[in-house]
């Protein structure tokens, strides 16, 4: 069996470290703190996530890069995307010859605009930049941890990569899909976070589902175009990483995005979110980062760019539905025929 190191001890990587070590696999899993390694160690428990999970005891938790990765064939970047950069620097030297590596973030990088698989080979050495895969889907932890059925895709330029990928995490409860569409999968992951901070925000206004309906449909809409602009095929904003994992993270009480939307919808400032929240809501960050791609491409996000103006600029949330909702009317299929003028 295949030896994998997990890098990020967090509610997802530990939920796949878990997924594979019941595998099988020989598993290690890097942590930050000490202390979080020291109980998954001694305890088989999570101090900050997942605590009512008892984690395989096979699971090798370590500090140390080189210990976690050194025997590794496949190493899964399960840390928040705005550390991917950072925690890759320092593995570099680490991830070396023919190993897979394989990102499990959902965000876009906001100095570069660059999506993870980007970074990645920005980062690692050139013998494996060609060997980075995706995986991306509604997935989350607190389910996938206790084996309820759930699907995925894998996403890789090498169809060998993805296959590969696709065997190695395939359960009887995690269906694995393959996907080519590498820019897809990626950016359907990123940009449902920040229409998922929206939709949360109409929670904490006490709105009902037809608004939530409404920012799930037109933000899926946004997502497409988006991802169009950047090259991807727009079919995959329909599977698994695009309407998928939209739908979850809108509507889901483990959804940390939704979550914060709603509290910032309940009058919480952006400092009182943060500082609330136990776990990273990658949407706070990324809503900056697609809103540049979004002005960059020259694409009409209304939605990304509400959601920017209430985290970023003061808005009040009350503002930006009238704003949206008071908006010159237009096509809901853009470029559809009709039969008569």
């Amino acid at each position: 069996m295949k030896n994998i190191s997990v890098i990020g001890a967090g509610s997802w990587g530990t939920a796949i470290a878990n997924l594979l070590a019941n595998k099988g696999y020989g598993v290690r899993l890097w942590a930050r703190d000490a202390k979080v390694v020291e109980a998954i160690m001694e305890s088989r428990r999570h101090l900050k996530y997942l605590q009512d999970v008892e984690i395989n005891k096979d699971i090798f938790a370590t500090c140390d890069l080189e210990e976690a990765i050194y025997q590794a064939e496949i190493v899964v970047m399960a840390t928040p995307s705005h550390a991917m950069r950072s925690i890759a620097s320092k593995a570099r030297q680490f991830i070396t010859g023919d190993k897979i590596v394989v990102s499990l973030a959902k965000g876009v990088e906001a100095d570069t605009l660059m999506r993870m698989s980007e970074v990645l080979k920005d980062e690692l050495l050139p013998e494996v930049r060609n060997n980075i895969g995706i995986l991306s889907g509604p997935n989350h932890a607190e389910e996938v941890v206790k084996n309820i059925p759930t699907a995925t895709v894998v996403s890789s330029h090498s169809k060998r990569i993805a296959e590969e990928l696709q065997n190695v995490f395939m359960t009887p409860y995690f269906r694995v899909y393959t996907n080519p569409d590498i820019v897809g999968v990626e950016m359907g992951g990123a940009t449902k976070n920040v229409i998922a901070i929206a939709a949360g925000v109409s929670d904490g206004l006490g709105y009902g589902d037809n608004t939530k309906a409404s920012l799930i449909t037109r933000g899926l809409a946004e997502m497409i175009r988006l991802g169009a602009a950047m090259g991807a095929n727009p079919r995959t904003f329909a599977g698994l990483s695009g309407m998928g994992d939209l739908v979850v993270t809108c509507m889901s009480k483990h959804s940390r995005n939704r979550a914060a939307g709603e509290m910032i919808g309940k009058g919480m400032t952006l400092e009182q979110v943060e500082a609330e929240m136990n776990m990273v809501a990658e949407g706070i960050r990324t809503t900056r980062a697609i809103r540049s791609l979004a002005e960059k491409y020259s694409v009409y996000m209304p939605i990304t760019e509400n959601a920017a103006k209430v985290l970023y600029e003061g808005k009040t949330p009350f503002a930006c539905v009238s704003e949206f909702m008071s908006r010159q009317g237009t096509e809901e299929i853009e470029g559809a025929s009709w039969e008569s003028s």
